[in-house]
């Protein structure tokens, strides 16, 4: 599933190529995805101007004209196509290739714009969802309301952090991976935040020092920072819109690396791969305590 670094790529891949553009009509070939499509929704936005598209966790939301909000979240393999006015077909998402003939038959939602563009949204395995808000009222989704600040945000610090743990008796790499804790973050940047920050993933949130909150804290920032710049990471099929495959997975630390020799020079320990939380955690034991 797409981190919060792949959305932005995402978002600001769609900004560029559908911004201001006018939905003149919308074919739905597929309406079962997570949640049923609403049919009478989509007919809504017919005229409408996309006039933003922002990134909230890990869901996208385009605000179409004055009224309405579209809300996507792209499950496992969701992804969009953009089709240019010469009908050049162009990535903006989660694939290595573009097949034609096989992603037609996957082409789930289509939106015809003005100046004979579209946007496509593709889905192999129907996880993801689109849903259409009137406008005042997408905040006050399940899917919205109950998520913690974003990592980037200036209210994601130590402050918050230490104040949340108050009372939790939870692992570090569970409570990351909350939501309700943190909003966009997912396995793969969990695990390298806390390598990075030299805390074991199975350690009690009420154990951790204050100068090791500081550590997630900051490193949390930085190593998003840093994977937005490179592109997001290319996990399975994940690449950017101009075709590229994000590269941030050439700088892991410790994902994917079990059994391989610890990154940090003067260490001779091997990654140790566990499960937490139902998902695979990697670490070093000698680095992170």
């Amino acid at each position: 599933m797409p981190e919060l670094p792949e959305v932005e790529v995402v978002k600001r891949s769609l900004e560029r190529n559908i911004l201001n553009l006018i939905i003149k009509k919308v074919k739905i070939n597929d309406g079962n995805l997570r949640y049923k499509v609403n049919q009478n929704g989509f007919l809504k936005l017919k005229g409408k101007k996309i006039t933003k598209i922002k990134r909230r966790s890990k869901f996208l939301i385009f605000e179409i004209g004055k009224t309405y909000q579209m809300l996507v979240h792209l499950g496992m393999t969701g992804k969009f196509f953009f089709i240019n006015d010469k009908n050049k077909k162009f990535k903006t998402s989660f694939y290595y290739f573009l097949n034609y003939k096989k992603d037609r038959k996957h082409d789930r939602v289509i939106f015809f714009l003005n100046n004979k563009k579209k946007l496509i949204y593709n889905d192999i395995r129907k996880f993801g969802f689109i849903k259409i808000y009137n406008y005042s009222l997408i905040t006050k989704s399940k899917h919205l309301a109950h998520l913690g600040p974003e990592p980037l945000e200036k209210n994601w610090n130590c402050f918050y952090l230490k104040k949340y743990f108050i009372g939790r008796k939870r692992s570090i790499k569970n409570i990351l991976m909350d939501q309700k804790c943190v909003s966009g973050l997912g396995n793969i940047y969990v695990n390298e935040i806390l390598f990075r920050s030299g805390i074991q993933p199975t350690r009690m949130v009420n154990q951790l020092k204050n100068f090791e909150i500081e550590k997630i804290i900051k490193f949390s920032k930085k190593i998003l920072k840093n994977a937005i710049k490179f592109g997001g990471s290319t996990i399975k099929d994940f690449s950017s819109e101009n075709g590229k495959k994000g590269v941030f997975q050439q700088h892991f630390k410790v994902y994917g690396r079990e059994n391989l020799k610890c990154s940090n020079v003067d260490c001779n320990f091997r990654i140790i791969r566990i499960v937490v939380s139902n998902r695979a955690t990697f670490f070093c034991k000698k680095c992170q305590k």
